[in-house]
């Protein structure tokens, strides 16, 4: 096990705190979601837990030599995608009834969303352009739910104008994407890291 660096160091601290932002918004989230049968904030808060769970994993595995952090990146990259799965479920029920959500607490949560994870890719930013998919991974989770919560925000406010429930639904959907395009990377850049390791 290698010792890990002055700047680990400073990403160790990162990513323990941004763990316990997500988590801790996860419950405000996800209870919302509930309550108001909103498909694009319960896809987003199974994100923020999601993102509690990689970062703790990132945690984790900061010490370990470059080929196990490949392996834990391309772990990650499979993470990424449990929740694309459980809002593919989601996405359905609300296809077959599109109901609308709360406008008001629809846009509130999502901007409260979004503050938390623009703190999060704050905390971040200064770790994105380190060539490893753990940090990677890390950061396109922040950036990839501040994008999700600014069309929430949106979703919201055309709700209100057209009490239609599919705002919601395509908002979930883009959600799928993001999530879908976030592990691709992720996994890519993990797999070239661990092909540079065992190469060397």
């Amino acid at each position: 096990m290698i010792q890990p660096s002055s700047h680990d160091t400073g990403l160790r601290r990162a990513v323990l705190i941004v763990a316990l932002l997500n988590l801790a918004y996860f419950g405000i989230e996800f209870a919302v979601a509930q309550s108001i049968r909103s498909v694009s904030l319960f896809a987003d808060s199974i994100d923020f837990l999601e993102d509690a769970a990689i970062n703790l994993l990132i945690l984790l595995a900061l010490a370990w030599s470059a080929r196990k952090r490949a392996l834990m990146g391309m772990l990650l990259a499979g993470i990424l995608l449990i929740p694309s799965i459980e809002t593919l479920r989601t996405i359905w029920h609300k296809f077959l009834s599109p109901s609308p959500p709360d406008a008001a607490l629809l846009s509130i949560t999502g901007g409260g969303a979004l503050i938390v994870n623009l703190v999060c890719a704050f905390i971040l930013v200064r770790f994105r352009q380190r060539n490893c998919s753990l940090t990677k991974a890390a950061f396109l989770s922040a950036r990839n739910d501040a994008l999700a919560n600014v069309a929430i925000i949106i979703a919201g406010f055309v709700t209100f104008t057209t009490l239609s429930g599919w705002p919601d639904l395509i908002v979930g959907t883009g959600i799928l994407m993001l999530n879908l395009g976030a592990a691709k990377e992720v996994y890519e850049t993990a797999r070239s890291e661990h092909k540079n390791a065992t190469n060397q």
